[in-house]
Formats: C-alpha cells, sequence, structure tokens
C-alpha cells in the first residue's frame, strides 16, 4: 500500500475529526473550507442538519473587500470577522471549531483568529 494523497490524508482525519465534533442548538458547529482560491465558513446545527450561517470570500457583500486576498491570510481573516458578526447577530456565542480535516495553521488558523477577536467563543 503506498502512501495517502493529499486529498485521502485530509478526509481521513475529517472523519476523525468529525467523530468527536458535533454542533448542537446551544452550541452550533463553525465548519471551515480552505480551496486553493477561496475560504468558506459555515455554522451548522447538526440535530436538524440546517445552515445558520454563512460567509465566504465570495459572499456578495466581502467580494468587494477581499479583493485579490481571497486567498490568503487577509481574506481568511475577513472571513473570520464577518461569520462572527453574523453568529453574534442571530445569538450565536459559543461554537465548537470543525478545521474540517485542514491542518490548524495558515489560513485556517487565522480565520478561527479573527472569529474569536470578533466575539465567538470556541
Amino acid at each position: 500500500m503506498g502512501r495517502l494523497s493529499k486529498r485521502e490524508a485530509r478526509l481521513r482525519r475529517k472523519r476523525r475529526i468529525r467523530k468527536k465534533v458535533f454542533g448542537t442548538p446551544e452550541r452550533p458547529r463553525l465548519c471551515v473550507y480552505r480551496s486553493l482560491r477561496h475560504m468558506y465558513a459555515q455554522i451548522i446545527d447538526d440535530t436538524t442538519g440546517r445552515t445558520l450561517a454563512s460567509a465566504s470570500t465570495l459572499s456578495k457583500d466581502l467580494a468587494p473587500i477581499v479583493g485579490k486576498d481571497s486567498g490568503n491570510k487577509k481574506g481568511a481573516a475577513v472571513v473570520g470577522e464577518a461569520i462572527a458578526k453574523i453568529a453574534l447577530s442571530k445569538g450565536i456565542k459559543k461554537v465548537v471549531f470543525d478545521r474540517n480535516g485542514f491542518l490548524y495553521h495558515g489560513r485556517v488558523k487565522e480565520l478561527a483568529e479573527a472569529a474569536r477577536k470578533a466575539g465567538l467563543e470556541f
């Protein structure tokens, strides 16, 4: 058996994380996805399978702010701040962080720290 591809390794980490991380109505799950060009964040209640809030570098309100920084730390910080503001406006203060198999480093870390700074607790 050979080495895992990057994608297979991430999906394996994702399955391992999702065994432990579950979003409830009191404490929904903040799920992060990073592609080469963009960052996405969703707040999900896993009991009903509903997305309560979402933000990404492609959102109509964020795209002009992010501009060419959609695939770097600056763009990730903008998305983190935006998701926190949306969540707080909907009365969500505490979340569980789901890094979706990505390493807690770089853009994922930047998004998480920006969300914390904007008032989300996790």
